[in-house]
């Protein structure tokens, strides 16, 4: 059985394949002898399970979002971040994406080959094939042999083009001295993921079904989260003064300091109810 991710200015949709197809054989069951009624097991929709499960990870988006922007204030003002090339060209490609973004025609076929092209390379890094892949001004799809949340989202938090970009650096750097293109470098990364930021805000709105067939809550906590994560490693690897070792250090006081923060709150209110 396979399975197309189908768009009409990315909307998705699915669709069975007639090669490779699995047969799944359907036997009926006689009537049971026993008069004793056995009970069905219980059925909980997978999307419940999911939105169960996204509200169990707000914590952790909260504590990170204040650990990345501590980290940020902290870099920026004290450790002087704003003075270093990498922040400056960064920011400078940007900003020109920003204002072609809004100033000029916006160039969706480029967004949707992208698109597809991130479905299908979590479909391969997955272990799955893809048989078909199409891209056009009305929309793509792509038609695979796997299928799951990570697949369906990934084409919103995982910036394809500034990853290319980099990708692209590090092959040349092998063979050639690219040193002399790194503020080059710091600018087509800057607008390629001012090019992804730009527009997932843009397509989210849109009803796409890459989210409401995975839970509409559930698809944006995790698009939330995997993008501020992917921010915070940004961030680490621009900084010399920030170091994985001391965000992960402060990620853990926030933590600790938010289960104290529960746990004083359990505390409080069961003084109230006279527990």
């Amino acid at each position: 059985m396979a399975t197309k991710r189908s768009s009409k200015k990315t909307d998705r949709g699915t669709r069975h394949s007639k090669r490779g197809g699995k047969v799944v054989r359907s036997v009926a069951r006689t009537t049971s002898k026993s008069f004793i009624a056995e009970s069905e097991p219980l059925t909980v929709p997978t999307k419940w399970v999911k939105f169960i499960f996204a509200i169990f990870l707000l914590p952790m988006c909260g504590v990170l979002t204040q650990t990345f922007f501590t980290a940020f204030a902290r870099a920026t003002v004290t450790q002087r971040l704003w003075t270093g090339e990498e922040f400056w060209f960064f920011s400078l490609g940007a900003v020109l994406w920003l204002i072609a973004f809004f100033g000029l025609p916006r160039p969706i076929l480029i967004y949707v080959f992208g698109h597809e092209l991130t479905h299908a390379l979590w479909v391969w890094l997955m272990g799955g094939r893809v048989s078909q892949f199409r891209v056009g001004p009305d929309g793509g799809h792509v038609v695979t042999t796997k299928a799951n949340f990570w697949i369906a989202l990934a084409p919103y938090f995982f910036p394809i083009y500034s990853i290319l970009t980099i990708a692209i650096y590090g092959g040349l750097s092998l063979f050639l001295n690219m040193q002399p293109y790194g503020q080059l470098l710091y600018a087509v990364i800057g607008a390629t993921w001012a090019f992804h930021f730009t527009f997932t805000c843009w397509m989210i709105p849109k009803n796409q079904t890459d989210l409401t067939d995975q839970g509409t809550f559930f698809s944006l906590v995790v698009i939330y989260l995997m993008n501020l994560s992917l921010l915070s490693v940004m961030l680490i690897l621009a900084s010399r003064q920030i170091t994985f070792e001391s965000f992960g250090a402060d990620l853990l006081t926030n933590l600790g300091s938010f289960v104290t923060w529960i746990m004083e709150l359990f505390a409080q209110s069961r003084v109230m109810i006279g527990v």
